[in-house]
Order: C-alpha cells, then sequence, then structure tokens
C-alpha cells in the first residue's frame, strides 16, 4: 500500500488520479447505457431496433474518427484544456438525451456523448504521464482502469433494472451526477503550470485538411464493419456484399490517398516514423490485439450463451459478471510489478491467458452446466486485468517525445481493434449459419451457433496469440535481445509535438 500511496504524495498528483478515475468512470456509464437501451428506445419511440441501434453507431463513428485529432489538439493547445471541456461535452449531452422526444434527436446526443468521449481519451494519457514517471506509470493506470470496471458491474447490475421497471431516461441520467464531480475534480487541473500548453507547443501544426481526410478514411472503416444493409447481419448474403464490397473498396483508396499526403507532407499530421521505433510498434501491436479480443469476448459470449445455448439475455450478463470483479484488484496487482521490475513474463502470459480461456469455452462450453460458464472464463478475464494497465504504460513509456502521437494512435488502435474484433467475430461466425437458419426452430439452431463460436474463437486464439508471440520478442522471451525505452524515470520535458 505504501508504494500506492506514493502516487498520491502531493495534492497535484492525487487530484489528477481522481480526475482520471472519475473520468473513465463517466466513459464507461455513458458507453453501456447506449448498447442497453436500444430495444427499450425502440419500443418508446415506436421505431424499429435497427433504426434505434443508429444511437450506438454514432457514438462509434465519432469516437474512434475523432480520438487522434483530439489528441493532437490537446499538444497544441493544452491536454488539460480538451479534456475538461470533454467532461463539459458529456455530462451536457447524457442530460440532453434524458429529454429526447424522437430517435433523431436521441442519435445526436449519442454523438455528442462520443464527441466528449474522445477528448477525454485522447488526452487522458498525456496528462497522466506528464504527472507521473515511468516506473509508476504501471500503477497509476490501474486507478482509472479499475474505475472503468466499477462502472461495468455498476451498468450490469443496476441499468437491466431500470429498464426493465423504469425508463431508458432514468440509466442516461445516472451518468449527469457522475459528470458533474468529474468536473469538480478535473478544474483545479487547469490551474497546474505541469499541465499547461508550453512555448514549445506553439509550434505544433494541426492541418486541418489531413485531420478531416483521417476522420473520414476510419469513419468509413468503422461503417465497412457495421451491418446497416437489408438482410441478415452477415458479410456473404447478397444485401451484405453489395454493401460491404463497396465501403471496404472506398476505404481502402481513402487510406491509400491518406498515406500519399502524408509521406509527402513536410510536416505530416500523422507523422509515420514514429513508427519505426520497434518498442512502440510492437507494444501497440500487442495492445491491438488485447483490444480485439475484448470485443469478441462481448460480442461472442452474449452469442453462444442466447442462441447456441437457449438461454435468456439476462443470463448472459451473469456469466460475464463474475469476471469482472477481478477487474477491481488485478490490475493494482499487475500495475505493481510492472513498476517494480517490470517482469517480461507479464505482457506475454496475459494474453496467453486469455486465448485459454477462448480455448476451455470453445471446448466445453457446449457439454458443462452454465454455472461452469463463468469459471471456464476465468483465465481470459485474468489476462484481461493483468494486460491492461503494464501495456498502457508500455506504449507511452516507448514515445516520450511525442506524448500526443501515443496517445492518439493508442486510442485509435483501441477503437479499430473493437471494430475489426467484432467484424472478424461475426464473419466467421457467420460461415458456420446456413442460410436457412431464420427459418429452423430455437432447438435445430442451436448446434450450428455452438459451431459458429468455435470458428470465431479459434480467430481470437490466433490473433490473440500472435500479440504474445510480439510481445514476447519485444521482452527477450522469444529471441536474444529485450527492447527497452531509453527514457529516464521521470516525465520528460514537453518537446514541439507535446505540451
Amino acid at each position: 500500500m505504501s508504494s500506492f500511496r506514493e502516487l498520491s504524495s502531493n495534492n497535484t498528483r492525487k487530484r489528477v488520479l481522481l480526475s482520471l478515475a472519475s473520468t473513465q468512470l463517466l466513459v464507461q456509464l455513458s458507453t453501456i447505457p447506449m448498447a442497453l437501451s436500444v430495444p427499450t428506445m425502440a419500443d418508446d419511440f415506436g421505431v424499429d431496433v435497427s433504426q434505434a441501434a443508429w444511437t450506438v453507431i454514432a457514438r462509434l463513428l465519432v469516437l474512434g474518427a475523432t480520438v487522434f485529432f483530439f489528441a493532437r489538439l490537446g499538444s497544441r493547445v493544452g491536454h488539460v484544456k480538451i479534456y475538461f471541456i470533454g467532461v463539459i461535452l458529456m455530462s451536457l449531452a447524457s442530460l440532453l438525451a434524458v429529454t429526447s422526444a424522437n430517435v433523431g434527436q436521441a442519435v445526436v446526443w449519442s454523438a455528442l456523448v462520443g464527441l466528449g468521449a474522445s477528448m477525454i481519451s485522447s488526452n487522458s494519457n498525456p496528462i497522466l504521464a506528464l504527472v507521473f514517471g515511468e516506473k509508476e506509470r504501471g500503477r497509476a493506470y490501474s486507478i482509472p482502469i479499475i474505475a472503468a470496471r466499477v462502472g461495468t458491474l455498476l451498468g450490469m447490475a443496476l441499468f437491466g433494472v431500470f429498464l426493465q421497471f423504469f425508463s431508458w431516461r432514468l440509466v442516461f441520467l445516472t451518468s449527469v451526477p457522475v459528470g458533474m464531480y468529474a468536473l469538480w475534480m478535473a478544474r483545479p487541473l487547469l490551474q497546474y503550470e505541469l499541465l499547461k500548453a508550453g512555448e514549445a507547443a506553439k509550434n505544433v501544426v494541426v492541418g486541418a485538411p489531413s485531420a478531416l481526410l483521417m476522420m473520414a478514411t476510419l469513419s468509413v472503416f468503422i461503417m465497412s464493419g457495421l451491418h446497416i444493409h437489408e438482410g441478415d447481419e452477415s458479410f456473404v448474403s447478397a444485401e451484405a456484399l453489395e454493401y460491404h464490397l463497396p465501403v471496404h473498396g472506398l476505404f481502402l483508396v481513402m487510406a491509400v490517398v491518406f498515406i500519399i499526403v502524408q509521406r509527402r507532407s513536410a510536416q505530416p499530421f500523422l507523422n509515420f516514423s514514429h513508427f519505426k521505433k520497434k518498442q512502440f510498434s510492437m507494444a501497440l501491436f500487442s495492445d491491438h490485439t488485447f483490444h480485439m479480443s475484448m470485443m469478441a469476448v462481448v460480442t461472442l459470449v452474449p452469442i453462444l450463451v442466447e442462441n447456441g445455448l437457449g438461454y435468456d439475455p439476462i443470463v448472459a450478463s451473469w456469466v460475464l459478471i463474475p469476471g469482472q470483479f477481478l477487474g477491481i484488484f488485478l490490475p493494482l496487482i499487475a500495475g505493481y510489478y510492472f513498476d517494480k521490475s517490470n517482469p517480461p513474463w507479464l505482457r506475454p502470459a496475459g494474453l496467453v491467458s486469455i486465448a485459454s480461456g477462448f480455448v476451455l469455452l470453445a471446448l466445453f462450453s457446449g457439454s458443462v452446466p452454465i454455472w461452469v460458464l463463468p469459471i471456464l472464463l476465468i483465465p481470459a478475464f485474468i489476462g484481461t486485468h493483468t494486460f491492461n494497465a503494464p501495456s498502457n504504460a508500455t506504449i507511452m513509456n516507448s514515445l516520450p517525445e511525442d506524448r500526443s502521437f501515443a496517445s492518439g494512435v493508442m486510442e485509435t488502435s483501441r477503437q479499430m481493434g473493437h471494430t475489426i474484433g467484432a467484424t472478424i467475430a461475426a464473419a466467421m461466425l457467420g460461415l458456420a449459419l446456413p442460410s436457412g437458419i431464420s427459418f429452423m426452430t430455437d432447438p435445430e439452431a442451436m448446434p450450428f451457433y455452438r459451431t459458429g463460436f468455435q470458428y470465431a474463437s479459434t480467430a481470437v486464439i490466433f490473433t490473440i496469440l500472435a500479440g504474445a508471440f510480439v510481445a514476447a520478442y519485444q521482452t527477450g522471451i522469444i529471441g536474444k535481445r529485450r527492447f527497452n525505452s531509453k527514457t529516464s524515470e521521470q516525465a520528460p520535458v514537453p518537446t514541439p509535438a507535446d505540451d
């Protein structure tokens, strides 16, 4: 405990930790209700679920497309300013969502929630890196990560009750008092000299054309993985091919154009030269596979429980909740050992543990009682909660000369990982489902869904093991060399690409 007390050794450090924890709680609470409230909202407004689902789509689009831009903008005007505006925007948008008179208004307010979440997420990492040194960041990251897990547990425990017995509006309203508290905690950060933009920040160029092109490209990429087309939620049906193939093609064209523009720019918006740093790129790749697996858990487990085993949706929540409790203390332990000795096995073992959880679930989920499923998932949750904080700290430690770039790319990779993970899971699942499955009875369809889950789990397992292999090579478990950051233990002096 004394090791963690060092993190709050003065008022600045304590306030920053509490502020980051409260905003992560806000982001998590503002995320969960949008997904859970879609069916209830659709009934309330008298629209199809597909229309109400645009509240989720709007948030994903805005958050995923703008997070890198706000990280760069934060390096220009000050990370705390953008962070603080994000808290205001999230709180206000959550309140306005409660007043929505139709689904169109709900979509607009949801998009603004995503915009606020983007401002917070992209600038939280540089703020933490400015206040805490390299040998403190594993522990420091564990605090907001635990706050996010608390938000997940609160959402799963309370929001279902609110939706069942009260109103979806009350679900959104819960974010307002949390937002007010987050504002109160964040306001003093505006006065801390350490967190203000320095003279070097004036040299940072945020090019609007390149920023807009990147945001548009990322938006198209996210849209390419969404099933906003007629017919079944598939990638191989006639309706799906008419939508997905052109959108994927448009993304590839836009991505090539963006890369060419950036490579020819004297002051690129996205500096590709940073990816030449092996420590940064390898850590980023492993983190990307991690977030792909996280979304696969959220996507695949409910399908297995509901469609493959025939249980109600609430049972799927019961399967996932026990593992979330591990997130209340495991990040503290992982962060402590990362800061103390940075054991080379820590991140690779976390990823292998996630893969082993999927192996157990794929092999035995169809032959064990439902109460055993949370036990089979324990290795996956242990890996999740031990990998996250060390991974974030490794990425931020590996690029001290450009914190805004490291933060922006890490958060963008996280959002894109969620999109890719859900897309791969859906595509692999679809391979096992016959075209006439909608005409089958539930007992007839269940074996196909269980087989589809095994296909999708196989893809997740190989993906996460690729991340583990790269992490093991980076830390020297595989190969002869261990790649280490050459930075000092204290937060470095800001540079033109930083504060």
